[in-house]
């Protein structure tokens, strides 16, 4: 798990951090995912976590057309262009 979905996961309040971590285990294994397959909801909040884990990774993120890195430079251009800090 990167540490952008630690970081959400630990920003919920404490019953949903648990049930988040409880989801994510399940829904990466195989034998889980077909358990949470019985409650689409909670099958649906699995897919979820373990795309936002994948996403994180740039050079798939890039591939999908974000690149985090030109939105900053973008961004820093912007705010010299306005004569801001």
């Amino acid at each position: 798990m990167n540490r952008s979905l630690e970081d959400f996961i630990a920003a919920a309040p404490q019953p949903q951090r648990t049930g988040l971590r409880v989801v994510l285990a399940l829904a990466a294994r195989p034998r889980g995912a077909a358990l949470l397959s019985r409650v689409p909801p909670l099958a649906e909040v699995g897919r979820s976590l373990l795309a936002m884990d994948r996403y994180e990774d740039p050079a798939l993120a890039r591939s999908l057309g974000w690149d985090a890195e030109a939105v900053v430079a973008r961004g820093l251009a912007l705010r010299r262009a306005e004569g801001r800090p």
